[in-house]
């Protein structure tokens, strides 16, 4: 039976330790690899223009040998042209796995519903795995464990912190989620996320306080604080959140061996500085080549 990567939730802790151990295997022998998916179709349906999520899937699928067929905005308007059922059955024809990077998160279960093969959720409005995965990855090869470790996360409860708190909470990592009122994560997310947290031993915090999300923290992570189609709300969102910006004085409230994240792109200046991100805590950009090397085991796990 074909296996999709649709949420982190869907994952056991068993297979998000695989992922990230084929991972580190991944980045320090590539050459182990070429060739494994030789043969193999990979096709990327996004409906959002992308850097890091195209790139390191489209080199990711050449370095394992295989091929990547992008399909941007204008060649496939899912249930436009034709319907997202009569889409996916027609791929499925010519393609070993699809990349789907949309809108509404309901195209990629629907996608993922009548494909027969593989789908990833390359980043949907609710959920965005691959990050969170990576992030696990960055954080523990920074740290070599992933278990007590606290996460503060400033900002906006979007995608990006509804897989970290499924990540952090499956793995136990603690988590702090500091944001405006009105800006909060799902709620049946922080559910199951305190669930989830309680069976590894770990805690998930909400606070409306950037500072105290911040103290004695490990890792402080934040994102930008106007998404793709958020541009008409640009300064609403500037004004209510402009408490919430990742400086050095921030910085200082975290453990003095911290690291700062950031999943990209940035708007520099708004809620992160220049001198953190570019500073000796920010693993940044260490973040995003793991990307590749996630994606690469993520497609490995789900085509061999």
């Amino acid at each position: 039976m074909k296996k999709d990567l649709i949420s982190i939730k869907d994952l056991s802790i068993d297979e998000i330790d695989k992922i990230l151990e084929l991972a580190q295997a991944l980045k320090s022998d590539p050459s182990l690899y070429y060739e494994k998916l030789k043969g193999k179709s990979l096709g990327l349906i996004f409906q959002k223009p992308s850097n890091r999520t195209r790139v390191s899937f489209d080199v990711g699928m050449y370095q394992l040998g295989g091929h990547t067929v992008y399909l941007g905005p204008d060649d496939i308007k899912l249930g436009v042209r034709e319907t997202t059922k009569d889409i996916a059955h027609t791929l499925s024809r010519y393609l070993d796995i699809i990349v789907a990077r949309t809108f509404l998160h309901q195209d990629v279960l629907d996608l993922a519903e009548n494909a027969t093969m593989p789908v990833i959720n390359g980043l949907s409005d609710l959920l965005h795995p691959c990050q969170g995965l990576a992030d696990l990855f960055t954080i523990k090869e920074k740290f070599s464990k992933l278990k007590g470790l606290t996460l503060a996360f400033i900002g906006d409860g979007n995608n990006v912190v509804h897989s970290l708190l499924y990540a952090a909470s499956k793995t136990g990592i603690n988590i702090r989620i500091a944001t405006p009122a009105g800006y909060e994560p799902d709620k049946d997310i922080l559910i199951q996320a305190k669930e989830l947290a309680k069976d590894a031993g770990s805690t998930v915090e909400e606070v409306s306080d950037k500072d105290e999300a911040a103290a004695g923290a490990d890792v402080l992570y934040t994102d930008v604080w106007i998404s793709m189609g958020q541009e008409p709300d640009r300064k609403k969102r500037l004004k209510d959140f402009h408490n919430f910006k990742l400086d050095s004085e921030l910085l200082a409230k975290a453990k003095p061996e911290s690291v700062v994240m950031h999943c990209l792109p940035a708007h520099r200046g708004e809620e992160v500085t220049d001198e953190v991100i570019d500073g000796p805590h920010s693993i940044v950009f260490d973040q995003a080549e793991n990307r590749l090397h996630i994606q690469k085991a993520i497609l490995l796990k789900l085509l061999t």
